[in-house]
């Protein structure tokens, strides 16, 4: 995620990174009658003043469908992911996995398609005659008929209960060789390729870890502090194949005791030298492979890589070798049409002499079935943070980014969030914003909510924030949506309850953290913070009271559903970045960093985008990002939340990142898949 502006410093603090992990994938309702499913966007059902989410039950299967489930033991090993079998020709069960987890466990490539129904792949095969599975979305994910597949390779696989247990065949790894800088490479940055061996084509996965910490040369002078490293340090990837390693492979890559360090100089003999300047001596570079381990039935390829550097992992056959190939430019190039309306596509951009990755989903909103929706993280009220491929699924969202900004301590939203014409959260302090409806339409500006408390003798006060973890002196107000209770989030605090529209208690907030004050369901709380504190007494218990609300621009409140986060990027296709009117600092305006975005283009067609770190160096910056969303051919555009927070998924999988690498996030925006009538 990105760091927040200074602005914003008494209710946000400076943002960590965590690694996220990924819960298992919840059962879809299944039915090979019907291509979508029933209600799936509506899984948060909402009352007239609360949003709740509720549980899933599965409905009856379908008859055509033998068994199904959301795990899978692979090899031994129990992961997340959907399948499903079917009776087929003859008596035989076809068997069915989602697209997501057979991308990822196994290491199909996906090659580009223009037909939802066919998937073109290559696997340990020929690019140029791949083979091509049958395609189907069901529910939330797209399943690929993965039967003869399965045949061919020499899989075994039996359903038991909820788990699709497959075994491959037992495979040797014969060697690991690592090649010098590929002489096809082009740039001052090192390119190196490592060939990995096998008797027989396996199951593979790459992951993305954690940063590596640099040793450090001690100085010769004991009085010398040691220098730090100006470089970034290299970054941990790990390539896991259901494989044995030929033990002469762990033995050559098992890691040797460091050297002892340089003897230092008697202090005695020091003095009697001459004094020179003394240079820090430069570390040797750090082996690519760091360690071949077999763990379960698994070997573990441990990688030091370089900073501005990624692996790209492909496969040939005769013979069958894994080709990891270290770049500095990994991204493949995709153009997939995943579904109807639903086109997954990433590619590098050019601004000047700059590369960046991008990856992103263009959705056809006047496509039947497709619709968006806001989600957030809690199932009971707005306090919460989860990984949004976790969010995505518990919705059953078919595609999804993350949204707006969060406090990450206390895990409470920062901007507008609507959905169904209810506030969740209210905007905060101008900030960009994307409205929309039902129909495919959109609206992007910056946006302001401006409640009012209306009392006795027309008296009127204004309402800075609704149901916002953004705490400044003033009032501010706390309905249902909020949750069940409300616990002070500053000192001193006065708080009045207003059921049905009259103040029936006033409560002293005590100290920040304090006692849960309940909120009522018929009506709401206002929270009177510092200087607002002496608007007590004009708010006596009995008071009636009423709100009224607008927006400005006001054709924000004519959309169900809003989304905030900023700064605004393009409108009318001009770039109107101004993040300094929004609140944003200065860091964070010149931050270079991953970006989330989401768009409109000129045909209608709506954008969510992720940009990660050019060619050899780090991400965008704000200008930047609005410059690329220019050229990608955006109308109106909207920075999201970014760095460690952004997060693309589609159908199970992360599209843009590791999983372990996506933090966890507050909200975001979810494409969904309505019933057919």
């Amino acid at each position: 995620m990105v760091k927040m502006p200074n602005c914003c410093r008494s209710g946000i603090s400076e943002r960590k990174f965590f690694r996220a992990t990924v819960s298992p994938i919840l059962l879809t309702v299944l039915c090979l009658i019907t291509t979508y499913p029933i209600n799936a966007q509506e899984s948060p059902k909402t009352t007239k003043s609360t949003p709740k989410l509720i549980s899933q039950s599965p409905a009856p299967l379908s008859t055509s469908v033998a068994s199904s489930g959301n795990q899978i033991s692979l090899n031994g090993r129990t992961l997340p992911g959907t399948w499903l079998q079917q009776p087929g020709k003859s008596g035989q069960v076809t068997t069915h996995l989602s697209d997501g987890v057979f991308r990822q466990l196994i290491g199909v490539n996906f090659l580009n398609s223009s037909n939802s129904a066919k998937q073109p792949i290559q696997w340990f095969s020929s690019v140029t005659t791949p083979q091509v599975l049958a395609a189907r979305l069901l529910g939330a994910y797209r399943y690929l008929d993965i039967t003869n597949f399965a045949q061919t390779s020499g899989w075994q696989i039996q359903a038991n209960g909820n788990t699709l247990v497959i075994a491959t065949p037992k495979t040797q790894i014969t060697n690991i060789v690592q090649s010098q800088e590929s002489p096809e490479a082009s740039t001052p940055l090192q390119q190196t390729r490592m060939l990995v061996n096998l008797d027989r084509p396996t199951p593979w996965q790459v992951a993305q870890g954690s940063a590596i910490a640099k040793p450090q040369t001690p100085s010769s002078d004991p009085d010398t502090p040691t220098p730090k490293s100006t470089t970034p340090p290299n970054r941990e990837w790990t390539v896991t194949l259901d494989g044995i390693a030929d033990p002469v492979l762990i033995e050559r890559y098992t890691p040797q005791p460091p050297a002892a360090p340089p003897t230092l100089l008697p202090n005695l003999l020091k003095q009697l030298l001459p004094t020179t300047p003394t240079k820090p001596i430069p570390s040797p570079p750090e082996p690519l492979i760091q360690k071949v381990e077999v763990v379960k039935n698994q070997t573990i390829i441990s990688l030091s890589v370089p900073f501005g550097l990624s692996p790209q992992v492909s496969t040939v056959a005769n013979p069958n070798r894994l080709i990891i190939d270290i770049r500095p430019d990994p991204l493949e190039e995709r153009d997939i049409t995943w579904g109807p309306g639903l086109r997954w596509r990433q590619h590098y951009v050019n601004l000047g002499t700059e590369r960046f990755p991008v990856v992103w989903l263009e959705v056809n909103p006047r496509k039947f079935g497709l619709t968006l929706k806001p989600m957030w993280a809690s199932t009971d009220g707005l306090a919460g943070t989860a990984p949004l491929i976790q969010t995505a699924q518990r919705y059953l969202a078919v595609a999804g980014i993350n949204g707006g900004y969060f406090n990450r301590n206390n895990r409470l939203p920062l901007g507008a969030i609507r959905r169904d014409n209810q506030w969740l959260s209210g905007p905060i302090l101008n900030r960009g914003a994307i409205a929309w409806n039902d129909s495919g339409q959109f609206y992007f500006g910056r946006l302001t909510l401006e409640e009012t408390l209306i009392a006795a003798n027309d008296q009127r006060l204004p309402i800075l924030f609704l149901n916002s973890g953004y705490i400044q002196s003033g009032i501010a107000r706390y309905t249902p949506a909020w949750g069940s209770t409300y616990t002070p989030l500053t000192d001193n605090e006065i708080i009045l309850v207003v059921q049905k529209n009259q103040i029936t208690n006033q409560l002293p907030g005590g100290k920040v953290g304090g006692t849960a004050v309940p909120i009522p369901q018929d009506g709401y709380l206002l929270t009177l913070r510092a200087n607002a504190t002496s608007a007590a007494s004009q708010l006596p218990i009995g008071s009636t009271v009423s709100i009224s609300s607008a927006t400005t621009p006001a054709d924000f409140s004519r959309y169900p559903y809003i989304i905030g986060a900023g700064p605004l990027l393009v409108q009318n296709r001009q770039i109107v970045l101004d993040a300094k009117s929004e609140k944003f600092s200065n860091a964070f305006i010149a931050e270079k960093a991953i970006r989330s975005g989401i768009c409109t283009t000129a045909t209608g067609t709506l954008m969510i985008t992720a940009t990660h770190n050019r060619v050899g160096g780090y991400g965008p910056n704000l200008a930047e990002h609005a410059q690329l969303m220019q050229l990608m051919g955006c109308v109106d555009a909207l920075n999201l939340d970014g760095g460690s927070s952004t997060s693309l998924y589609l159908g199970g999988q992360l599209l843009d990142r590791s999983p372990s690498t996506a933090a966890r996030v507050h909200n975001g925006i979810g494409i969904f898949l309505q019933p057919r009538k």
